[in-house]
């Protein structure tokens, strides 16, 4: 009886090891998008569904965020692991924070050109980026076109501009109502809310600032110091798997967006498609992003918008291109290679 005994206890203190051991491995990643779950939410949301995230040994939770500014504040408080936030507001954490402990890294970029523009509506006889002085123009305060106003206008000569401020909701419906000439906003973001007022795409004006001279690189895959200390390995296999997916959604972007409205029901599935292949058009399979390569950045570049940011944003301390910036997890250049074929 005995011997039957610890035998059995023996099998169990194996079997319990060993689960101890599976779960061991698998590392847990708390990640906040920038935004509310819409459509290039999916580039997220997909490889979370298909499970590439768990065949990489990750127990990775999307959660919906309420803009860059914060998704960085978060990851460097380290509420959350890793996030999506714009580069420039990651850049201005770290000019405005010198001293503080935790600041996060970019790791991967995924907009390669900032989404950002002016956009206005053709009776307000603005058609190009000069017409805009003496303009007045809206946004929320923390928005990325505003902030990144100044290198804009600086590259288009323009003065004299009047800022109005109102929280997002009400950002499209004031330039409808003539309460302001334009806004700034993520071109796929504001246009669409345009329409959903009533506007048609043809009487809206968009002036993508990539067209008009600022070349910023938008949003980033960013990661906490403890998990680039702690979880190199786990941010490398991070990265492999969103690129899995996000080629796939890509791919299809209309198969992509059942992933959106699983995780947020109400959403409007036309809609939200049409959003992410808009994101896709003009952020993330860009030129500039075929040219330099999916996910990774041109040095040049990067010190030249560390410079603008800093000059713009008026931050405390210049940006340090070399410390925002950390390319030692991104996957193989196959693994890479995602983007659609022209």
């Amino acid at each position: 009886m005995f011997k039957r005994t610890f035998l059995q206890s023996a099998v169990l203190l194996v079997g319990i090891s060993a689960g101890v051991l599976a779960h061991a491995q698998v590392t847990p990643i708390k990640f906040q998008l920038d935004w509310r779950f819409e459509g290039p939410a999916a580039l997220f949301l997909t490889p979370a569904a298909k499970g590439y995230f768990k065949e990489a040994k990750l127990d990775v939770s999307v959660d919906a965020g309420n803009g860059s500014g914060g998704t960085v504040t978060r990851v460097a408080s380290g509420a959350y692991d890793m996030g999506f936030a714009d580069l420039a507001a990651l850049m201005e954490f770290h000019a405005n924070n010198p001293d503080a402990p935790n600041k996060p890294v970019a790791v991967m970029v995924v907009y390669n050109n900032t989404p950002a523009s002016v956009m206005t509506l053709k009776k307000s006889g603005i058609k190009t980026p000069a017409d805009l002085s003496g303009k007045k123009l809206g946004a929320p305060v923390f928005d990325a076109g505003r902030k990144a106003f100044p290198i804009f206008a600086k590259a288009n000569a323009i003065t004299n501009v009047a800022w109005t401020a109102m929280d997002p909701p009400l950002r499209e419906t004031m330039l409808v109502r003539g309460d302001v000439d334009a806004i700034t906003g993520f071109t796929f973001t504001s246009l669409l809310n345009l329409e959903a007022r009533g506007v048609k795409a043809d009487d809206v004006v968009v002036l993508p600032y990539p067209a008009y001279g600022v070349k910023l690189y938008g949003n980033v895959i960013i990661a906490s110091p403890k998990m680039v200390k702690e979880h190199p390995a786990a941010i490398k296999a991070f990265l492999t798997a969103f690129a899995k997916g996000a080629k796939e959604v890509m791919a299809n972007p209309a198969a992509a967006i059942a992933d959106v409205k699983a995780r947020d029901g109400i959403v409007n599935v036309a809609l939200e498609t049409r959003r992410l292949q808009l994101a896709i058009d003009t952020a993330i399979n860009s030129p500039s992003a075929r040219a330099e390569g999916f996910g990774q950045v041109n040095g040049s570049r990067l010190s030249l918008m560390a410079s603008q940011v800093s000059d713009a944003f008026n931050t405390k301390t210049r940006v340090n291109p070399e410390a925002v910036w950390n390319d030692s997890f991104l996957p193989a250049k196959a693994a890479l290679d995602i983007l659609p074929k022209k």
